[in-house]
């Protein structure tokens, strides 16, 4: 039996974002960087004023926020994520992500199953 060792990621792949504003997406665990379906990893880099269409994605979502303020928008409301804290949305429920303030966002994603332009549902508007 041949022995088992770990996989050193390098580098990320640079994914393109949905959105109207430039927001960057460097995944490290996942479809694209390294074949990973069972679980994706991504820094994310929004600016401010950036906001994506609606999504209803099958997958789980943990997003933990590193510095700004992400805004969460769902079928109950609205939260506020800030530095320091994190958030879960669920598979089947419809949710927009956003940075409406001033300082942008930057966070750390990781979804499961791993994220897929397949799975993740976007709104046309």
């Amino acid at each position: 039996m041949g022995q088992i060792m770990p996989s050193h990621i390098k580098a990320p792949s640079r994914i393109e974002a949905a959105g109207d504003k430039p927001k960057l997406i460097d995944e490290y665990v996942g479809k694209v960087n390294s074949g990973t379906s069972s679980l994706s990893i991504a820094h994310m880099r929004s600016p401010a004023g950036w906001t994506e269409p609606r999504q209803r994605p099958e997958f789980h979502e943990y997003t933990l926020v590193l510095r700004g303020t992400l805004r969460v928008e769902h079928d109950a409301g609205t939260l506020d994520v800030e530095a320091g804290q994190a958030v879960i949305a669920y598979p089947g429920e419809s949710i927009r992500y956003s940075t409406p303030l001033a300082d942008g966002a930057e966070y750390i994603a990781v979804c499961l199953p791993a994220f897929s332009p397949d799975t993740v549902h976007r709104e046309d508007s």
